[in-house]
């Protein structure tokens, strides 16, 4: 009588514990039903101590970046998960509490989980171990810093302020602003595609080209054909680009010389209260070779504001297939009394947050505004 051969089943369980990357499951009460392998290997906490209990109670508790608590409804990215039905679109970073009392470093992705008739019933997240890549991050993070740090120019005329959040730990926003003469100040705001550690790199090579050129600001268009060519060398159409707002505001005749290539349209808030959406549009540097940019004119007074922006802070979902925009950032300025309020760039931040379907921003999110005063 033959043998009949059989292979051994695969079943989910079996998989699951299978996979380096921490896992877990929740039910719409967030209570733990499913921890694996791995999440016991990274955190120190067995299935026995954490299934049957809430992912809010006592166990991982989430922090940010920032030292944010996560662990609330409003801020927990997989109860935000499940209420939005949308999962995660780039990985989070957060630091998670182990067993032992220490933190540990997470990249972290979160989805809704549903049911064969489409409704959610839980959610799951996944996680990966960030130490050693992190003190690779935190080292590039402090580079970066020192190209961001230099003092914004006091004048007693015009005013500067900047308020930049990484997505990441790093990100690539980069921002400068320098005097070129008695009256005239240069100054550039550019968005590498992408963020994190790439994106980052490209910023600091940024830096070294506004320190060997912004003197060409005098003449915008110069400065901007310069920059164009060398970044275009630099990519060679791999794909990154530099979305971009540069130009020079000139304090004696009360003018603004803007080109824009690539990012959101700066609004103009004047002493009034009136906004006014600075159209200035052209393709973003180092994507196509010998590309016009032209710049245009603003005439400014006394009580006038300039704010610019990256897309970190109008491409922000606001729901299905719908994001603020800029008209939306606009809406939410004139709610806040922004600028005559004083309202902080740090509010204005919280404020679009709130508009948002996210607990966090997806893309890093920079502000430079210039006020006459």
């Amino acid at each position: 009588m033959g043998t009949t051969d059989t292979k051994p089943s695969l079943d989910a369980e079996h998989v699951l514990n299978s996979l380096n990357d921490g896992l877990y499951t929740v039910d719409t009460d967030r209570t733990i039903l499913y921890w694996s392998k791995a999440a016991q290997e990274i955190t120190g906490w067995a299935p026995e101590d954490v299934v049957g209990k809430h992912c809010r109670d006592d166990v991982l508790c989430h922090v940010d970046k920032d030292g944010h608590e996560l662990c609330g409804e409003e801020h927990c990215p997989l109860h935000r998960a499940m209420v939005t039905r949308s999962g995660s679109t780039t990985p989070i970073i957060v630091f998670a509490q182990c067993k032992d009392g220490g933190r540990v470093p997470l990249r972290v992705s979160v989805a809704p989980v549903e049911n064969e008739t489409g409704d959610v019933v839980g959610g799951v997240e996944t996680f990966r171990d960030l130490s050693d890549e992190l003190q690779s991050i935190h080292r590039a993070q402090k580079i970066q810093a020192l190209t961001l740090e230099a003092d914004l120019p006091e004048d007693e005329r015009i005013a500067f302020n900047t308020h930049y959040v990484p997505c990441d730990v790093i990100g690539g926003d980069h921002y400068a602003v320098a005097q070129l003469s008695a009256n005239c100040y240069g100054f550039m705001m550019a968005d590498i595609t992408g963020h994190g550690v790439a994106a980052a790199l490209y910023t600091m090579y940024l830096s070294s080209l506004w320190d060997a050129h912004r003197h060409l600001l005098l003449q915008p268009m110069e400065f901007c054909r310069t920059v164009d060519e060398t970044l275009c060398r630099l990519f060679k159409g791999t794909g990154p680009f530099a979305a971009t707002l540069c130009g020079l505001v000139d304090l004696q005749s009360n003018t603004l010389r803007l080109i824009g290539a690539g990012s959101p349209p700066p609004l103009h808030i004047r002493a009034d209260g009136s906004f006014e959406i600075i159209n200035c549009s052209g393709v973003p540097l180092g994507y196509m070779e010998d590309m016009p940019h032209d710049d245009v004119t603003v005439d400014l007074s006394a009580g006038d504001t300039v704010l610019m922006f990256s897309d970190g802070a109008t491409e922000v979902s606001i729901g299905e297939n719908d994001y603020l925009d800029t008209t939306g950032l606009m809406e939410i300025l004139k709610t806040l009394g922004y600028p005559q309020s004083g309202v902080s760039l740090e509010t204005v931040e919280r404020e679009i947050l709130k508009s948002s379907d996210r607990i966090r921003f997806d893309d890093d999110l920079t502000f430079f505004e210039m006020k006459l005063t």
